[in-house]
């Protein structure tokens, strides 16, 4: 049985990882951490998590996603 974390994008249920530059988050996907669990992982790096809760703010080291703070 193939892996669901390594589906491709456009398939099933997961998003491509580093797709875009911004992603809006609220208090419910907190811990913060890229790649997010919606995202394929099979061509991502490691997940990293990332403060954003002091500013509402965050920067992924790795791919340099932007994940915004909204609620």
């Amino acid at each position: 049985m193939p892996n669901p974390k390594t589906a491709t994008a456009g398939q099933g249920q997961y998003i491509q990882a580093n797709a875009q530059n911004r992603y809006e988050i609220t208090r419910a996907d907190l811990p913060l951490h890229c790649p997010l669990d919606s995202m394929s992982l099979w061509n991502s790096h490691p997940r990293v998590y990332l403060p954003i809760e002091d500013t509402g703010k965050a920067k992924c080291p790795y791919c340099g996603a932007d994940y915004v703070l909204i609620d």
